[in-house]
């Protein structure tokens, strides 16, 4: 039943997405956290107390997340349909590759008009670096690098924990990330109070980052693409980025394509100096992203298929 569940959480995400009117439990768990981290910076005095509560905001939100998924399968579990319905509705929120097409598609037909400040408006939305003075080729990289990380945040990372403990553990896992995103940065602000959010983050990718090379490969094969440079790539330059495994999902893309990534990026200011990617074999274009919503689309079917396969293996 659990198997069943998150095919249909997967075909629910590929009609629908995620509508702006839908109460996504992402957008409550973002409230949650800024509700308790209002409360730590009131609390804590010195750096030291700053970290101590990053872990409490961690525990605080991760933890009843998962206990309140959990309680909401278990009530519906009296009906064999109520269940499928809730445990599938759950697992679809989970997952991003609807969103993440729809939002690379949008930046990719502003670009096409020649606006290039509406594509940094529009770019903004779905990054975290500073928009406001990327020229065109930045901001294709960016799109680019953007759909190819979130391909293992937003498809491979939640599926995978949907395999193993169902919606509770898929929905744990947004919680991590979305911490993640929301605190784990290395400035002045979140260095100390986002340190446990960013570590924990990067230890629940470490898996679904490594085999994206494997699913990246095999959906850049079956689409025609350059499948043995994706995983030479991936794996050559695996350590060509801040973050342990961003690198893996992003050199499989730069390798499939032909082009280089990574580079130096503005964050909140400050500019932010990163090593390339892949091998700049061709000048970036706009049908790179195009190219990449494909990767991720074929990726996301690998996905499906090779963990079902395992899943039978392990379960039968």
């Amino acid at each position: 039943m659990n198997i069943l569940s998150i095919y249909i959480g997967y075909i629910i995400d590929l009609i629908v997405g995620d509508p702006y009117s839908f109460p996504h439990p992402v957008r409550y768990i973002g409230n949650l956290i800024k509700f308790i981290e209002k409360r730590i910076r009131k609390i804590a005095k010195t750096d030291r107390d700053l970290k101590i509560g990053g872990f409490v905001l961690w525990f605080f939100t991760v933890i009843p997340v998962y206990i309140i998924t959990y309680l909401i399968i278990k009530i519906s579990s009296f009906n064999i349909y109520i269940y499928l319905f809730v445990n599938s509705l759950i697992i679809y929120t989970t997952l991003a590759t609807k969103c993440l097409k729809d939002e690379a598609v949008k930046i990719y037909k502003v670009l096409k008009t020649g606006d290039i400040e509406k594509s940094r408006i529009q770019l903004s939305y779905i990054v975290g670096r500073d928009t406001e003075h990327l020229g065109e080729g930045e901001i294709i990289r960016a799109t680019v690098e953007t759909v190819a990380e979130n391909t293992v945040d937003g498809i491979i990372a939640p599926m995978f924990y949907a395999f193993i403990g169902g919606a509770p553990l898929a929905m744990a896992y947004k919680a991590i990330n979305t911490l993640d995103s929301t605190v784990g940065y290395k400035n002045e602000k979140y260095l100390h109070l986002g340190f446990a959010s960013a570590r924990i983050d990067d230890i629940a990718n470490y898996i679904p980052a490594r085999i994206s090379v494997l699913l990246m490969s095999i959906g850049s094969l079956v689409l025609g693409y350059n499948f043995k440079s994706c995983a030479k790539i991936a794996i050559r330059d695996r350590k060509n980025h801040k973050s342990p495994n961003c690198a893996y999902s992003e050199g499989a893309v730069a390798g499939a394509l032909g082009i280089q990534l990574g580079g130096t990026n503005i964050y909140f200011g400050q500019e932010v100096y990163k090593p390339t990617i892949g091998d700049k074999d061709r000048e970036i274009e706009i049908e790179d992203i195009v190219k990449t919503n494909k990767i991720m689309y074929a990726t996301s079917i690998t996905s499906m298929i090779v963990f079902t396969l395992v899943y039978v293996l392990c379960v039968g």
